[in-house]
């Protein structure tokens, strides 16, 4: 099996489906009796789009969690100001937080600790600390599932699945049914090659860059980072639920899982919304620069 990487797009990405597919899945072992269930469709139409619930990992109710809110300190994103109507920017400003992440969390490496301290301390002490993509940067892996503003899409093909984030179009590349790289060159999104389980998609995610973060709260991780989602459709289709597994031995003293979910939403064709350039002002607050390049990353 060739590297995916080296593969052309034109073999890579097959017509668009509006219906139902058939793949085998040999990127992963299949769960016994998983073939019963036809795959899912997340793209019936142009018009479906996915919202995330929120900005932070859904906890299971047992196990390792996620990095979540100090409990002194509660987190209250704009997103859900935003989402609950049209206020103005100084209601947004004034009814919610900026995140302070909950650093007693065993999941978490010394040193993976110290940075969210250093964060902690920068926000206590009346600093903004926006998520990275309110200054234009990829979200990274698994950090792409909680942009709960904007919708996301889907296209499916026998060869590849493509998620887009309305917001400044960012893509994930799915490629399914081929294994991974031998060694897989870091990327803003990692290297995702996938299958289907049934009515699961199951993604599996290495070769992440360190400029991402794992979540709203910015917890580090290292290019050992290694991400297992499972999508699927619950509650008749009108939510999607992704469950989600970590690793990451550089970051975090144990494996952890955790969930998110999006509402079904009809807002139409994907419509542009390109991060701007000279987004300095945020909210009233001064956020990071934008990402600039010097040289191509490929």
């Amino acid at each position: 099996m060739p590297n995916v990487s080296s593969i052309p797009i034109s073999k890579r990405v097959g017509g668009v489906l509006t219906g139902l597919f058939c793949i085998g899945a040999v990127a992963l072992a299949p769960a016994v009796g998983a073939q019963d269930a036809p795959p899912p469709d997340f793209a019936p139409n142009e018009r479906v789009g996915w919202i995330a619930y929120g900005p932070e990992f859904i906890p299971l109710p047992s196990g390792p969690r996620p990095v979540s809110s100090d409990p002194k300190h509660p987190f209250v994103p704009n997103a859900i100001e935003i989402l609950s109507g049209q206020p103005d920017a100084k209601n947004v400003s004034e009814n919610t937080t900026f995140a302070v992440s909950d650093i007693s969390n065993p999941i978490l490496q010394p040193w993976a600790r110290e940075e969210l301290r250093k964060l902690n301390e920068r926000v206590l002490a009346g600093m903004p600390l926006f998520s990275k993509h309110a200054s234009c940067s990829p979200m990274g892996v698994p950090g792409f599932l909680l942009y709960p503003v904007a919708p996301i899409y889907f296209i499916q093909t026998p060869r590849e699945v493509l998620m887009t984030a309305q917001g400044d179009h960012l893509t994930r590349h799915i490629f399914l049914n081929v294994p991974h790289s031998a060694r897989a060159t870091p990327s803003w999104f990692g290297e995702s090659v996938g299958h289907y389980e049934g009515d699961t998609l199951v993604v599996d995610t290495i070769g992440m860059n360190e400029r991402t973060f794992i979540d709203e709260y910015r917890t580090p991780h290292t290019d050992r980072l290694h991400v297992i989602e499972r999508f699927h459709l619950i509650e008749g289709g009108r939510t999607l639920e992704v469950n989600l597994h970590v690793e990451d031995p550089g970051a975090f003293t144990t494996p952890w899982d955790a969930s998110q979910r999006y509402r079904r939403v009809e807002p139409g064709p994907m419509v542009e919304a390109t991060c701007a350039e000279n987004n300095a002002n945020y909210f009233g607050y001064e956020v990071e620069p934008m990402p600039q390049a010097d040289k191509p990353d490929f």
